[in-house]
């Protein structure tokens, strides 16, 4: 299994002119590992959040991290078409072409 990739630039960009944003940005993603559920479930939980809300950065973000956890192309398709029922196809479509955005 892999690392986790870097942020992207823009990410790094933001956290050096906010470097208070980002210190709380990587205490809330530290408190919220805390519990029963694997690295593997909760990256493919973010991956539902981020889907179901059609944040496309947030999507590419959890597509991103998500193969360093064991979460493969497959288990992402099917959370895509897990989506679908709830947000309806346009949104599936979408939130399929952001993960795929990721896997180049």
């Amino acid at each position: 299994m892999s690392d986790t990739p870097p942020p992207p630039e823009t990410f790094r960009r933001f956290v050096e002119r906010f470097p208070e944003i980002g210190e709380a940005w990587s205490l809330l993603g530290k408190g919220s590992a805390n519990g029963p559920l694997s690295t593997r479930e909760q990256r493919l939980v973010k991956l539902g959040i981020s889907i179901g809300a059609l944040r496309e950065g947030a999507v590419h973000s959890a597509a991103r991290k998500a193969p360093a956890a064991g979460v493969t192309q497959a288990d992402m398709d099917q959370v895509v078409a897990l989506a679908a029922t709830t947000i309806g196809l346009p949104g599936a479509v979408a939130a399929w072409t952001w993960i795929n955005d990721t896997q180049t």
